[in-house]
């Protein structure tokens, strides 16, 4: 019933050993379908190696399971909230890429410096608050998600113009429309994680100038973008 959005997401999984953003089973990927009500999401600890489309587990936006016969994701609930409070977004990654899990283990914002980043993110990308102790202990997963979504909202960034967070003191999660997409934005935002950390060390009063990150970014996603070919 769900054989083509298990295949979709066995292949984004296998992308993520590809790119370099996973160590072991440190990763997940979804991908939602909005009109059957249904994530397809990695499952619990299961090397990408031997992982096939039918270990890929089918839950509903309540986290029940409905096909597969593996645990889905330990990270299952942060997906789901943020499939839940993000309409728009249709795939999500969850790496500890090296260097975005080092801003976040710093509690920092990985900021906006060139052009590189202005393409895919519209200004910094926010690492949010520290979970307390209580959210920590109680319904940890799901409040990792009530914290992404805390620091959007209290910011007003709007998810589709900045397709990333990090969580202070764990790592990254990106989204995009589908679940390959999600992953194209988690490789960049390794990439340009990588490259601010090298740009702090020789600058550490640089940031990219508004009129250069507008540029970039409009030319690629705004109304009148003019990046890439027409289709």
């Amino acid at each position: 019933m769900y054989q083509t959005l298990k295949e979709r997401v066995l292949k984004a999984n296998l992308q993520l050993p590809e790119y370099g953003l996973v160590t072991f089973t440190w990763g997940n990927v979804s991908e939602i379908d909005r009109d059957r009500g249904v994530i397809a999401i990695k499952p619990s600890g299961v090397e990408y190696s031997a992982m096939t489309a039918d270990d890929i587990v089918i839950i509903d936006l309540d986290g029940r399971r409905l096909e597969g016969s593996l645990n889905p994701s330990s990270d299952t609930a942060t997906h789901i909230e943020l499939y839940k409070a993000f309409p728009t977004i249709g795939g999500i990654v969850h790496t500890h890429s090296r260097h975005a899990t080092i801003w976040a283990q710093a509690g920092l914002d990985i900021p906006a410096l060139g052009t590189t980043h202005a393409d895919y993110f519209y200004g910094d990308i926010p690492c949010t608050r520290m979970l307390t102790a209580d959210e920590i202990a109680n319904d940890y997963e799901k409040n990792t998600g009530f914290v992404i979504i805390e620091e959007f909202q209290r910011r007003g960034i709007n998810e589709v113009a900045v397709p990333g967070a990090i969580i202070s003191g764990h790592a990254p999660f990106s989204w995009g429309k589908d679940a390959f997409d999600a992953v194209h934005n988690a490789v960049v935002l390794e990439e340009i994680s990588a490259m601010a950390i090298g740009t702090r060390a020789l600058n550490q009063q640089i940031k990219v100038q508004d009129e250069l990150l507008n540029k970039h970014y409009m030319r690629k996603h705004g109304k009148n973008a003019y990046y890439g070919q027409k289709k």
